[in-house]
């Protein structure tokens, strides 16, 4: 009998193999995406010199990060961050999850409000 893995394993083979060629300069940092059941969270990290540039979370903002409307407002904030930080570009980690749903909210709204992927 095969033994399925779980949907969080699965979604970590799948971000180890985007993160293989993915990765943040100071340039052009990674926009990384990290979604529970009750919140979304995303930063913006520069891997060369190891550190978070920027971030933001529904629990930060205080919004319900559960559906797509906190979804929104957390990529509507960190495009915000990222122009007083004068970031412009950055490069997409979706980390492992499917481009769909809160995730692509995230991802349009933030593109919406300035910041170029």
């Amino acid at each position: 009998m095969i033994k399925k893995e779980s949907k969080n394993v699965a979604r970590l083979r799948r971000h180890a193999r985007v993160r293989k060629s993915i990765s943040g300069t100071p340039e052009c940092p990674r926009l990384n995406v990290f979604r529970s059941n009750k919140e979304i969270y995303v930063q913006v990290i520069d891997d060369i010199n190891k550190v978070t540039l920027v971030s933001s979370s529904s629990k930060n903002l205080k919004v319900n990060g559960g559906n797509i409307d906190g979804a929104k407002a957390v990529g509507k904030d960190i495009a915000l961050k990222c122009k007083k930080a004068k970031i412009e570009k950055v490069v997409f980690d979706r980390g492992g999850y499917l481009y769909h749903g809160r995730v692509a909210a995230l991802a349009a709204s933030a593109r919406e409000n300035g910041l170029e992927f």
